[in-house]
């Protein structure tokens, strides 16, 4: 797509897949700030982070063994390459890119429902370790769970078009 019109739909272009494309984005953007907290603590930028009421210790669970046991590296900075990942895909392609290109819709939902699993079963790592959870994580959960719902109906449109691109 010629970058001067894929600059003026994404920016300007109103349809209801942008609108959800926009506020995947923004979410994904807010989990990656997320991971980017997490791992300012994990790596000593920050010495504390607060946490509400409930079974939440994002201090005692992110200093475990368990935010460091992936690649040698603080998992909330993982975090905030995975969701900015997840921004990337939402924002490539313009308006019709269910059509288009339907390849990069079922990529983003792909990979927003891997959000969602993956943060369901880093929930259930962090309690069984630390009988704890990290706060900050399970918000960056919910908004993934938003964000995944919001990528299937453009999905959906993408996987029509592929079965009529199929038959053609």
């Amino acid at each position: 797509m010629d970058p001067t019109r894929l600059s003026h739909e994404l920016r300007n272009g109103r349809s209801d897949d942008l609108t959800r494309r926009r506020w995947i984005i923004g979410l994904s953007l807010f989990n990656a700030a997320i991971g980017g907290v997490v791992g300012a603590y994990q790596t000593g930028i920050i010495k504390h982070l607060p946490d509400p009421p409930g079974p939440f210790d994002s201090d005692r669970v992110d200093a475990s063994d368990y935010g460091y046991k992936r690649l040698n590296t603080p998992d909330g900075l993982l975090m905030t390459i995975t969701f900015a990942v997840t921004a990337a895909l939402a924002a490539s392609g313009g308006r019709d890119r269910a059509e288009d290109n339907p390849a990069v819709p079922i990529a983003l939902a792909a990979k927003s429902l891997y959000d969602v699993a993956t943060a369901f079963k880093l929930a259930a790592e962090e309690w069984e370790g630390n009988k704890a959870l990290c706060a900050y994580c399970q918000v960056a959960t919910v908004a993934s769970v938003i964000a995944a719902g919001l990528a299937l109906p453009e999905a959906s449109r993408a996987g029509r078009a592929l079965l009529e691109q199929s038959r053609s």
